[in-house]
């Protein structure tokens, strides 16, 4: 039984501090008192985003899905091949469950995660929840250099993620942030984000 594999006590191996810092000085940062989490689509630069941000605010990362593969002992290709998406999902909901618990963090979340009703008002009630949005072309792009996302093994891939943009978006949608993820440098981003959450902390 694959579920078994992702219990409360499993270790959070991906959970390292990262000590980039920038030149602001310290009480210039928001200091944020909840894990935050990104979600968004396969593509939306949430783990590349996520390590910037996590490394400015000199918090922990944390990647769901390598949390997952970790707990599981292979890769996730090799679970949906294994087991199902069924058994992933049911895997994701107990590894993101883990993951909120403790000190804030930056956490990357799998593109089905917020999809989850149970994860998603578990995020809404212990994290910041914020949405990295982006095209279909830029998440084309972007997606087509690695091949290893099991939801497009099938079909046309870009059909696949017309869909699935017309499906999470909506949700998604219901993030406490919402960012737009484009073509212009990462940094770039993750100013957006400290910006937006310097000044939720003001209101």
């Amino acid at each position: 039984m694959l579920s078994s594999h992702y219990g409360a006590d499993a270790a959070i191996s991906s959970a390292q501090p990262i000590n980039t810092r920038i030149s602001v000085s310290d009480n210039e940062l928001p200091r944020p008192d909840r894990t935050i989490a990104l979600v968004g689509l396969m593509g939306a630069g949430k783990s590349t985003i996520g390590r910037r941000l996590a490394a400015r605010l000199d918090v922990a990362f944390v990647d769901a899905d390598s949390e997952i593969e970790e707990a599981a002992g292979c890769t996730i290709p090799e679970i949906f091949e294994r087991h199902g998406e069924a058994e992933f999902r049911d895997g994701e909901r107990r590894v993101i469950a883990r993951l909120l618990r403790g000190k804030p963090k930056v956490l990357a979340t799998g593109g089905g995660a917020f999809m989850h009703e149970e994860t998603r008002n578990r995020i809404k009630a212990r994290a910041i929840s914020i949405w990295l949005r982006a095209d279909l072309n830029l998440l084309m792009s972007r997606v087509s250099r690695r091949d290893n996302r099991p939801l497009l093994k099938q079909g046309d891939p870009r059909k696949t993620m017309e869909r699935l943009i017309n499906e999470r978006y909506p949700v998604y949608a219901t993030a406490d942030i919402v960012i737009d993820s484009n073509e212009g440098p990462h940094d770039a981003i993750v100013d957006r984000i400290i910006e937006t959450l310097r000044t939720r902390e003001e209101t």
